[in-house]
């Protein structure tokens, strides 16, 4: 490398990296010519709910010059395996020059990603999760069985990624782990081989919003958990959805929703946001037009457009919007999607209805069956 890459590099960032619905994903390069470094973030779900591989690779392409170093920093909990793994060998094809850093958590398919890296450096506070891969499913015994199958094979891909970043390292005692669902500190991550440096630790919330999605893990740490209680910090210098600006009447209300939705692409939620705001105040509209654009984005993400105007004029927040897409998907009968994050506990069981009695039927049968025996008694 020409130029050393400094420990304090996720602070040393050219410009803010700028937070967008809870999701952190920005390719930038810092510097000219031959001390060139390209810095990539990726601090939020991996696949259709945050960073698609697609997405990771067409940025890294368009900024890559063939010679600069390149630094991707994960803060991440996961998400699509086959996604994680396409990032693990992106990172893999550009050789010595690239450097995984780990700063606060790289967990379930992020782990796999950063392992693609030549050389990870894992921050002294963060922290690196390895599992087994688990999907939802549905159908018969034999779409069970086939489904089964189908994360044996996963499973044996995982470990060839972590295998390639650590040749030497115990096969058996590398399948304990993974299978017990293991947290590992840096120190532990360096000494399995999954890393090759513990670096300074950088003051980096683990979880950026997503911490309802710890509930998922089995052996999640007691402080990563604990962020499901903190509320969200605001950003001073993220801009507003709309230039701040003295509200007096409904008129200028209705006028800040048709300016803000035609400028991000949604006009078709003018009319209900209008409803469900019920234009009270500012806040409440601002708060909505919030609401609505993530909503948007998770529907996009999920190909089903067309169902936003009803969530949005139903007033749901983005995790009931989140649940009832899963349904969709689930009930859609289009196949199942390999994810390694897990289930959460509390997930109910299905439970099998019984079929309720039909008094009118049962009475129908007992009056026939009498006059049966009338008229049997006066045939004798």
């Amino acid at each position: 490398m020409s130029k050393k890459a400094k420990p304090h590099i996720y602070n040393r960032a050219g410009k803010r990296v700028q937070v967008q619905d809870k999701t952190w994903y920005a390719v930038q390069a810092d510097g000219e010519a031959a001390e060139r470094v390209i810095e990539i973030f990726v601090y939020g779900e991996i696949g259709a709910w945050g960073v698609t591989a697609n997405q990771f690779v067409q940025d890294l392409r368009a900024m890559d010059d063939g010679v600069s170093p390149v630094i991707a920093a994960f803060n991440s909990i996961g998400g699509d395996l086959f996604d994680g793994l396409a990032i693990h060998n992106a990172l893999s094809r550009l050789g010595e020059r690239c450097t995984g850093r780990v700063d606060a958590l790289a967990a379930s398919a992020a782990s796999v990603a950063v392992c693609g890296a030549h050389r990870v450096v894992i921050a002294a506070n963060a922290m690196l999760m390895i599992h087994n891969p688990s999907t939802y499913t549905g159908g018969d015994a034999e779409d069970f069985r086939r489904v089964a199958d189908v994360l044996d094979q996963t499973l044996e891909a995982i470990i060839a990624a972590y295998k390639s970043k650590a040749p030497d390292v115990d096969e058996a005692e590398l399948r304990r782990l993974v299978d017990a669902e293991t947290w590992l500190t840096a120190s532990e991550a360096v000494a399995l081989g999954l890393a090759d440096e513990v670096g300074d630790g950088v003051k980096v919330k683990a979880c950026l919003g997503q911490g309802w999605v710890m509930q998922r893990f089995q052996n999640a740490p007691a402080d990563l958990l604990a962020q499901l209680d903190e509320p969200p910090e605001a950003d001073p210098d993220d801009p507003p959805l709309v230039p701040p600006a003295p509200v007096v009447d409904s008129t200028r209300l209705a006028l800040m929703i048709t300016q803000s939705c035609t400028q991000a692409g949604i006009s078709n939620l003018i009319e209900p946001l209008i409803k469900v705001t019920k234009l009270v105040d500012e806040a409440t509209v601002q708060a909505a037009l919030t609401r609505a654009r993530a909503v948007n984005d998770l529907c996009v993400a999920a190909r089903f457009p067309e169902a936003t105007v009803g969530f949005v004029s139903a007033g749901l927040d983005v995790d009931a919007v989140r649940g009832r897409l899963f349904d969709k998907l689930v009930g859609s009968g289009k196949g199942f999607e390999i994810d390694n994050s897990l289930p959460l506990q509390d997930d109910p069981a299905l439970k099998v209805q019984a079929k309720q009695p039909d008094p009118p039927s049962i009475w129908a049968a007992r009056k026939g069956a009498q006059v049966g025996q009338t008229s049997s008694s006066k045939g004798a």
